[in-house]
């Protein structure tokens, strides 16, 4: 394993020296990629129906494709999936990232081609690598074991030839056959569909395992290391795992988990990772390793171009979008891609930021569709991850999850957000956690504060506590464990915080 360590040392240098060219000439490197696309898929359906051959600048595709979100690409999509090719994009597509991206019932299928899998996911996790050894160079990460929790993946019945499953089990069933070597579970127990069997196997396997580093979405880590503290007894996983050091995540707001975290690895040595990786693509990687630093490098040179949607634009038949020269700091963003995979000018439906422009560097700030704006208030994610990590901060509390929904104004009182909240570690004080969550929000939004004066508009929040394992059920409920389900944090109605009260009852 010393000597494996040391080859993927010098791969990951080598790969430093790509990534340092599209850090001198972003704005080339985008370009190169709009016109290597336009040229890719001019002779396909997609690219015939609005004459990529014609197309010579970027103002041509702007003006002549129209915006897309999934709904505008379903019809195109289902014809693949029952075989049809050359549709979105010129190289057969047999691979199908099934995604919620929440806990809704609709289901969405990502084409995934094998330029998007080769250039775009398997590229983002060889730089992941690439980053953190640069950054560590005496790392012995792979001279022990990766934990990979994967997803399940199933045979698409729509076409004998095309397969569906989580974005997480199409990479683990195309990992060429050396990654087996590093990774742990097993293929079979990785892509297991029952998701309580699977944590049960993936914790016997782990425990005897000399792993060093793990990845995925926290919900689920935390529930798998969980139990492998149960099963032995111990006390924190570096009792377990005495070499480990790095913790990859991304999907979800890392804030409220990370004094969970660090609770189970108890040391300061311990590092901690940051990626954005959507069915879509990868699209951004934590490149400095610091508690004040959480932000990803945006990676410019994976099969996709991108263009930036200002949030005022949200809506309108053609909207006004930036391209990466044009983008300013500290502006919510909704994110534009077309990609080596055939997805031409989607809104994937989440916001970004700027932090920095030399290198471009972003945040996810939240989403287009969940956010909650009952009142005027304008809360996105980023807004109530923030909050709920400073009144934990004040409070000695760790948040386990939670959700929040708008309480509407009617005749018996004023409008205020309702947040059920499932705590791993109780406030000392429940009172000052809701005023402290309650000031930092109109601290930091100003829309917030504005409906908040004087209780004109907006009460204060009213905070529920939710038992242990409530959210888990509703998920399991549902039939969302595991993979890229995620609670839903942030909505302009109740239904989702009315389901979860309604699994409460039953419990």
């Amino acid at each position: 394993m010393k000597i494996l360590n040391s080859v993927l040392s010098w791969a990951m240098e080598k790969r430093m020296h790509q990534i340092e060219l599209f850090l001198k000439f972003p704005h080339q490197v985008q370009n190169e990629w709009f016109h290597k696309l336009i040229s890719t898929a001019k002779n396909t359906e997609w690219g015939k129906k609005y004459d990529y051959q014609s197309i010579d600048k970027l103002e041509d595709f702007k003006t002549r494709v129209p915006v897309q979100d999934y709904e505008s690409l379903k019809e195109y999509i289902l014809r693949i999936k029952h075989g049809e090719q050359n549709i979105l994009w010129p190289t057969e597509i047999k691979w199908f990232a099934k995604s919620s991206g929440t806990t809704t019932d609709k289901s969405k299928f990502i084409p995934v081609s094998k330029e998007a899998l080769e250039e775009c996911h398997y590229k983002g996790g060889k730089d992941m690598l690439a980053l953190y050894y640069n950054k560590f160079p005496e790392s012995q990460l792979y001279s022990g074991k990766a934990l990979v929790i994967g997803g399940s993946s199933e045979i698409n019945q729509f076409s004998k030839d095309s397969y569906y499953g989580d974005l997480s089990s199409i990479i683990i069933k195309n990992l060429p056959y050396w990654a087996e070597y590093v990774r742990i579970p097993s293929r079979d127990i990785a892509l297991m569909p029952k998701w309580e069997d699977k944590i049960e196997k993936m914790a016997k396997a782990a425990i005897e395992a000399d792993v060093t580093n793990l990845s995925g979405v926290p919900t689920w880590n935390i529930l798998l290391i969980k139990r492998i503290l149960e099963i032995t007894g111990k006390q924190n996983m570096l009792e377990v795992w005495p070499n480990f050091e790095l913790y990859i995540h991304g999907g979800v707001n890392f804030s409220p988990y990370r004094k969970t975290f660090q609770t189970l690895f108890p040391s300061e040595k311990i590092n901690y990772l940051e990626t954005y990786n959507a069915s879509e693509g990868f699209f951004g990687i934590q490149d400095q390793f610091s508690k004040e630093k959480n932000d990803m490098l945006l990676m410019l040179d994976y099969g996709i171009y991108y263009e930036f949607m200002p949030m005022e634009e949200l809506g309108k038949e053609f909207p006004k979008t930036l391209s990466l020269e044009q983008v300013k700091l500290d502006t919510n963003y909704a994110l534009i891609i077309s990609t080596n995979g055939g997805l031409w000018r989607y809104m994937i439906g989440d916001t970004i930021k700027f932090t920095n422009i030399n290198p471009y560097r972003i945040i996810v700030s939240g989403r287009t569709k969940y956010y909650i704006n009952a009142f005027g208030e304008e809360v996105i994610a980023d807004n109530a991850d923030k909050a709920i990590a400073k009144a934990c901060e004040k409070t000695g509390a760790i948040v386990k999850e939670y959700t929040v929904a708008p309480i509407y104004i009617d005749n018996k009182g004023k409008g205020a957000h309702e947040w059920l909240i499932e705590f791993e570690k109780h406030p000392n004080d429940l009172d000052f956690f809701e005023t402290t969550l309650d000031n930092y929000l109109k601290a930091i939004n100003s829309d917030y504060e504005a409906k908040r004066y004087k209780d004109m508009a907006l009460s204060a929040p009213k905070i529920n506590i939710a038992p242990e394992g409530t959210f888990y059920n509703w998920l399991k409920i549902k039939g969302k464990l595991g993979g890229q389900h995620k609670i839903p944090r942030l909505s302009n109605n109740r239904e989702n915080l009315e389901s979860i009260l309604k699994t409460m009852a039953v419990s």
